[in-house]
C-alpha cells in the first residue's frame, strides 16, 4: 500500500462516518488526485501508516479509531491510543459469538426484549445500557440488524442534540461488523426468551 492509497482510505472512511457518503454505495471510491496528496502537509503521516499496516488491517485500524472519533486526526493514528482502540475492537470482533452471547444473557436479565425497546422519548433501557458500557455497541448494531428497531428510536426519541450522532455512529458502523446472521439470530432467540 502507498501513502496515496493509505490517504484515500482514510479520506473516503472519513466521509463515511462524518458525511451522507456510503463507503459501500461506492465502493470505496474517491476522486482525490495524486497531486492533490502530494500537496497536503500531513502526507509523511500516511507514508508512515502505509509502511505500517496491510490495507485489510489498515481499513479495520480507521473504522476502529473513526468509530471511537468520527474527527479523528492522521497525526493522531500514529499514536499509542490509536493501536489501543484498534486493539480493543478486535477483541471484540474476534469474540464476537462470546459477546453476543453474554450481552443477550444481560439484556434478558433486565426484561423482555420488546420492553427494553419501547420508548416514551427518553432513551429505552437498551440504549441506556449501552451508554453505561453494560453491552457492547456491536450487540445493539446486530440486533438492530437482526429487528429493525431504530428507525422507530429515531422518530420517538425527544433528544435531538445527542442521539442523532449516536444513531447516525451506529448505522454508519454497522455495515462493518461481519457476522453470520443465522447464527447470531439462534443465538439472541435462545438468550432472549
Amino acid at each position: 500500500m502507498t501513502g496515496y492509497e493509505a490517504f484515500t482510505l482514510y479520506h473516503v472512511l472519513k466521509l463515511h462516518f462524518t458525511t451522507d457518503y456510503d463507503y459501500f454505495k461506492y465502493n470505496g471510491k474517491s476522486n482525490i488526485s495524486i497531486e492533490a496528496f502530494e500537496k497536503r502537509k500531513d502526507k509523511y503521516h500516511f507514508y508512515k501508516l502505509s509502511r505500517k499496516y496491510d490495507t485489510e488491517e489498515y481499513k479495520q485500524f480507521l473504522v476502529s479509531n473513526f468509530f471511537v472519533d468520527e474527527k479523528t486526526w492522521a497525526g493522531s493514528l500514529l499514536a499509542d491510543d490509536a493501536r489501543e482502540a484498534h486493539m480493543e475492537r478486535l477483541a471484540v470482533i474476534q469474540a464476537m459469538s462470546y459477546h453476543f452471547k453474554n450481552d443477550c444473557a444481560l439484556i434478558a436479565e433486565e426484561g423482555r426484549i420488546n420492553e427494553l425497546l419501547h420508548t416514551d422519548g427518553q432513551y429505552p433501557t437498551l440504549l441506556n445500557m449501552v451508554l453505561y458500557a453494560e453491552i457492547k455497541d456491536e450487540t445493539l448494531c446486530i440486533l438492530n440488524s437482526l429487528m429493525g428497531f431504530m428507525p422507530m428510536w429515531a422518530k420517538k426519541i425527544d433528544d435531538n442534540i445527542r442521539y442523532p450522532s449516536l444513531h447516525r455512529k451506529w448505522i454508519k458502523y454497522t455495515p462493518f461488523i461481519m457476522f453470520d446472521r443465522n447464527k447470531f439470530r439462534e443465538i439472541a432467540l435462545k438468550e432472549l426468551r
